[in-house]
């Protein structure tokens, strides 16, 4: 399988002409009917290889691990070992599997590997000096763990460019920032509603950047679409699970019709951002909360015994139904936005297929 990326690429070595290029993309336009940039591609795995090479490194790394772990004298030393040993096995791995191979699921966890592992490298060393400290103490550990994290990040994407990386790097900035507001007002003085207002401010935020990446590419042709599409997927649940948490679907069943009807109806206006981005992260995100409120409400409604099967019936007609009008409701959705803001958003069907079907005429 070849993705944009690989085309791209071939294109710049020579190999295809730019109007081959072009006229493989109008092709697969017609052939599916759909806007190039609808299909949402991002690489998870190229052939079976690289399931079988991910299971060698995730053998390999949760070894490294170990090892680093059983020679710490401490329970931080252990941490801080544990997570140095992973990062360092990661980066030549990536040398050779990322770099050379250019293989797609391996990259992701090599590169999580390594961010994750100088975060806890890190965080560990600090919490060996600070030892029994307070906690707004920890918290500025905790944060200067995380920003080391963004700068491990920086440098693997300067290195490799693997699309998660910005994601992870937005994830470290964030953890960074609410570490230091949470050591600033201070973690006595820091409750759950307080982290939550944080957490949601910080999704808001990295959908601005993947908002920036996705506007820079609207026919999502490039490697900077599949960047958007991870940081998407970060913004999405940092924006759904606060909201949610304040109906109290976080705190078990004690959640009440109205809350529940709530839910749903932020699932909704979720649905309508999803329709107008063309990105379908926070459908996904918020789709186990929209659950628990439906089966909440049959319940409560008397159908005790069905409630979970009328639940998943309702929501697998829904989404198959949104999937299958997808273009047609992301039309009506768009016609209504502002004209200059429409021109920064992804092509509707219509639009796309206007100029594919002339020159084919």
């Amino acid at each position: 399988m070849y993705s944009e990326e690989d085309i791209n690429s071939a294109v710049a070595a020579g190999a295809i002409s730019a109007e081959a290029a072009s006229s493989f993309r109008d092709h697969m336009t017609r052939v599916r009917q759909l806007p190039r940039a609808s299909e949402e591609d991002f690489r998870l795995i190229n052939s079976f290889n690289d399931i079988f090479v991910s299971i060698g490194v995730v053998i390999l790394l949760v070894a490294m691990s170990a090892i680093g772990s059983a020679i710490g004298w401490n329970e931080p030393a252990s941490a801080m070992l544990g997570g140095a040993f992973v990062a360092a096995a990661a980066w030549p791995l990536s040398e050779f599997f990322t770099k050379r191979r250019r293989m797609a699921l391996p990259s992701i966890i090599l590169l999580l590997a390594f961010v994750g592992g100088t975060f806890a490298a890190f965080l560990g060393a600090g919490i060996s000096i600070i030892g029994e400290g307070s906690e707004r103490l920890g918290a500025i550990v905790g944060a200067t763990a995380a920003l080391i994290a963004a700068g491990a990040a920086f440098v693997h994407w300067r290195r490799f460019m693997v699309p998660i990386t910005v994601a992870a790097g937005a994830a470290a900035v964030a953890g960074t920032i609410i570490g230091l507001i949470v050591a600033a007002i201070g973690p006595e003085n820091s409750n759950e509603t307080t982290l939550f207002g944080l957490m949601f401010v910080a999704g808001l935020a990295v959908f601005g950047v993947a908002m920036r990446w996705d506007i820079s590419d609207r026919e999502r042709i490039t490697r900077r679409s599949d960047v958007a599409f991870w940081l998407h997927l970060l913004a999405a649940p940092m924006i759904a699970h606060p909201i949610f948490a304040m109906f109290g679907v976080t705190e078990g069943d004690d959640l009440g019709i109205g809350a529940a009807i709530g839910v749903l109806a932020v699932y909704v206006g979720f649905g309508l951002v999803a329709l107008a981005i063309d990105r379908r992260a926070l459908l996904v995100s918020a789709l186990a909360y929209v659950l628990f409120a439906l089966t909440f409400l049959f319940r409560e409604f008397g159908a005790v015994e069905l409630n979970f099967a009328l639940t998943a019936l309702v929501i697998g007609s829904a989404l198959l139904s949104l999937s299958a009008f997808w273009q047609p409701i992301r039309r009506s959705v768009v016609g209504m936005l502002p004209a200059d803001l429409q021109g920064k958003l992804p092509a509707t069907q219509d639009a796309a297929l206007a100029p594919v079907q002339a020159s084919a005429a």
